[in-house]
């Protein structure tokens, strides 16, 4: 191989590598960006509230996510009656507002597929009972909830579903409970199951 042809390979390999470098830099630049996004539980728009969140994967994170978020809902019959002190006693529950942190960890990689989660928050309680008209009851629960959930994203635009299940621990750090002579017992543990929609922003 003469002189000229063997620099000239030399060269042309120089240049591909670097090519490739700079190719593999910009996308894993491009991949280890702080990227956001918004979420939702239509299912709290059902029951008279809202909800919105946002969660953050930042910079370099493989498998971690973080977030915050509010919400508020009236809660179904069916959650105030697994509570069988509660059950069947007039009471009316709303949580009037929430604001939780969350933090999720993916076993695949961030925003996508498995997940298990943790949530700590402030609920604040709105209660009225149709046996004692013209009257409520307002306190403030601790919630500390895991959780385990799926992130899915079927189409093509950065639109996806999550699915996912909860136990929380609540207890009471303020307010009162208690309307008149009757008492909303509050459960120690909550479970918890509902669906988010979520929209990546870049």
């Amino acid at each position: 191989m003469s002189k000229n042809l063997k620099t000239f390979s030399l060269l042309l390999l120089t240049i591909i590598g670097l090519a490739s470098t700079k190719l593999n830099a910009q996308s894993l630049k491009k991949e280890n960006k702080t990227t956001f996004s918004i979420e939702t539980d239509p299912s709290t728009f059902a029951f008279g509230g809202y909800a919105f969140h946002i969660r953050i994967k930042p910079k370099n994170s493989e498998h971690f996510v973080i977030g915050a978020g509010v919400y508020a809902l009236d809660l179904p019959s069916l959650m105030v009656d697994l509570n069988k002190d509660n059950k069947a006693k007039g009471w009316n529950v709303r949580i009037n507002s929430a604001y939780s942190l969350f933090g999720e960890y993916y076993f695949k990689e961030a925003s996508n597929r498995w997940f298990v989660g943790l949530q700590t928050g402030i609920q604040n309680y709105k209660n009225t009972n149709s046996n004692i008209l013209n009257k409520e009851s307002k306190y403030s629960n601790l919630l500390i909830m895991p959780s385990l959930g799926y992130t899915w994203s079927p189409f093509k635009f950065p639109l996806y579903v999550k699915p996912w299940v909860g136990l929380g621990y609540t207890t009471k750090i303020s307010g009162d409970n208690s309307i008149d002579n009757l008492n909303y017992t509050i459960s120690p543990l909550v479970p918890f199951a509902t669906l988010h929609i979520g929209y990546i922003l870049n």
